[in-house]
């Protein structure tokens, strides 16, 4: 009974004790609060900071010739492509190239049934000779008036049909010879010895690639400004960082009615064979000259949103104007709109900038 009771008694004591001392503890609690709270909420910002600067490069914006120039991809063909073709039907004899070898005007690369064709040459000479020797005889003997002036006609018109068939056994055996017309390269050899071909067959694919034609489609507001015999400079993608010259050699009077383009022929001098036909190549055509243009570097346009912006620098800070654009000729552009000479552009920095930025010229 004691030992309830004084348990008791002391947890009244120590309840009484707890809730005396809890308003001091809550005091202290906020006391130690206060002062941190104090310096947050009360902070004064320094107006006396300097506002953020932004370092810049300049360039004073200067009239300079620009170059209107056009570039357009093209293929190219050879100078001449030939398929030469047997003029007789019969048996291939003798094939006198290989692909790839070199060969002259008129120069025999192949012979189709010459042998026969050879003896009815011989035959018709013979013919022809025989007559020959008649026409004289008959001459000494109508000199002679032994034979009528009508027997000498006849075997002179006699002479005269043999002539003629001596010729045609003549062009029969050419016919024969498959020659060269031109100067090129053998690019295909068709037909072998032994076999039997009939007229009009091809039986050599022939090129010269000693010069080269590059056939570009150019656009209808384009191809006004160029003149046979213009001046252009080209480069094929097969040959890297090279730079090749020829002309223009020929312009379509007529344009494509389905992509209003016009075929325009470049000629460029190949000696050594070193483009091919087939490659691709990328004209470019000089459309006009400009010679004060306002040109800046095209890395200072920014495009945003399809608005054409620059910045320039007045007075230590980032101005920013919206401009018109011209011609582009590799990295600079022309600026017909909204700039002046004399203006200070940035043109390092200007993508860290807005209009009224501070900047520091470096």
């Amino acid at each position: 009974m004691h030992t309830k009771q004084f348990s008791w008694s002391w947890s009244v004591r120590f309840i009484c004790s707890v809730w005396t001392i809890l308003p001091a503890l809550l005091a202290l609690s906020v006391m130690i609060a206060l002062p941190g709270c104090s310096d947050s909420a009360g902070e004064v910002p320094d107006e006396t900071a300097s506002p953020r600067q932004v370092n810049v490069v300049v360039q004073e914006v200067a009239t300079a010739e620009l170059r209107d120039v056009v570039v357009l991809p093209g293929s190219v063909d050879p100078w001449l492509s030939v398929d030469l073709a047997a003029e007789t039907a019969g048996r291939v004899e003798k094939v006198s190239v290989r692909e790839g070898e070199h060969v002259q005007a008129g120069q025999v690369i192949a012979q189709i049934d010459v042998t026969a064709l050879d003896a009815g040459v011989a035959r018709a000479r013979a013919a022809f000779q025989l007559y020959d020797e008649q026409v004289r005889r008959r001459e000494r003997l109508f000199s002679e008036q032994i034979i009528s002036e009508e027997e000498l006609d006849q075997i002179r018109t006699e002479k005269v049909q043999a002539r003629e068939a001596l010729r045609q056994a003549e062009i029969e055996y050419n016919r024969g010879l498959v020659r060269v017309p031109g100067p090129g390269r053998v690019n295909d050899v068709l037909i072998e010895v032994g076999e039997f071909v009939d007229r009009g067959q091809v039986v050599i694919e022939l090129v010269n690639i000693d010069k080269v034609k590059v056939q570009v489609q150019v656009p209808e507001m384009d191809v006004r400004f160029l003149e046979i015999g213009q001046p252009v400079q080209l480069k094929v993608d097969a040959f890297q960082g090279q730079q090749f010259s020829g002309f223009i050699d020929f312009i379509a009077y007529r344009g494509d009615p389905a992509t209003k383009t016009f075929r325009t022929q470049v000629v460029l001098e190949n000696p050594e064979g070193r483009i091919r036909p087939g490659m691709i190549a990328r004209v470019a055509f000089l459309r006009r000259i400009i010679p004060d243009a306002l040109a800046i570097p095209l890395s200072a346009l920014i495009d945003r949103g399809g608005e054409r912006l620059i910045y320039v620098e007045e007075d230590g800070v980032a101005r920013v104007r919206q401009v018109e654009i011209g011609v582009v000729e590799r990295d600079r552009i022309q600026i017909t709109s909204g700039l002046r000479p004399g203006d200070r552009l940035i043109v390092a920095g200007h993508r860290e900038v807005e209009d009224g930025t501070a900047v520091v010229v470096r």
